[in-house]
């Protein structure tokens, strides 16, 4: 795997999105990857937590825009990612273990979803939350419409929509869309000591548990959401919108949408 590196603690697994020479975005070959040691922590009855992270003080920014701007169907490159993240987010939820998001640093649009599709949030207090999809003239995917109603409420939902606020670690945390915030020097020991304490925990009780409380939040809709997401995205994405967003990032300006 090229730009995941997995790694073990004793009962823990470590996957870090190492890519941050573009911003750790995921192109289908790191998605697929992605996805890849997701199964493979999953799976595995020796890991009782996952720990997910970024490199270098990033976290993730989604979807990579470069790998969909270099071909025509922009649609097509879009979905050639989202299906990948898409089914790691849904191995995320099934799992009967805990998932925890370490985000240090940026947590954008497809990078946002993913760490709201974890069962913890841990931030350190120079990361920042933002939803992001507008900007570029997209409808929103890697579960963020799916999740943000649930954790917000349908009101602070639709002002991530509209307004599209950047939320610093301590504004995430008030909004209750993270679990804790640390410091950036003791972040890394901190995270794996939650992540320790989680691991220590009886994983059947806890895993059927997990279940449980997936079923009443309304978890059994969440494959048919993501469908519809790509569904949606793939489409706008070959529009006159997603052009001039698109457009609009690459020069570093705000996008007139007209």
């Amino acid at each position: 795997m090229t730009n995941i590196v997995t790694e073990t603690h004793d009962s823990v697994g470590i996957i870090t999105i190492a890519r941050s020479e573009r911003f750790n975005s995921l192109d289908p070959e790191t998605a697929r990857d992605l996805r890849k040691a997701g199964l493979l922590f999953a799976r595995d009855a020796k890991i009782r937590a996952v720990v997910l992270r970024g490199s270098n003080g990033v976290f993730c920014s989604g979807a990579d825009l470069k790998y969909v701007r270099a071909g025509e169907d922009h649609g097509q490159r879009f979905q050639d990612v989202l299906e990948y993240i898409h089914s790691t987010i849904s191995e995320f939820r099934r799992a009967a273990k805990p998932f925890i998001a370490a985000v240090d640093g940026i947590a954008a649009a497809g990078g946002f979803g993913i760490a709201m599709s974890c069962d913890l949030v841990l931030a350190s207090e120079r990361a920042w939350f933002e939803w992001a999809y507008a900007k570029t003239g997209l409808t929103g995917a890697e579960s963020s419409t799916f999740f943000l109603p649930r954790l917000l409420g349908l009101r602070r939902a639709m002002e991530m929509l509209f307004l599209n606020p950047r939320l610093d670690a301590r504004k995430a945390l008030e909004w209750g869309l993270i679990t804790a915030v640390y410091p950036v020097e003791s972040f890394d020991a901190e995270v794996m000591t939650i992540a320790k304490q989680v691991a220590a925990l009886p994983t059947e009780a806890v895993g059927i548990a997990k279940e449980l409380m997936n079923q009443a939040a309304g978890m059994d809709r969440l494959d048919m959401h993501l469908d519809r997401e790509i569904e949606h995205l793939t489409r706008i994405a070959n529009g006159d919108h997603f052009a001039e967003g698109l457009a609009a990032f690459f020069e570093k300006r705000t996008a007139n949408f007209t």
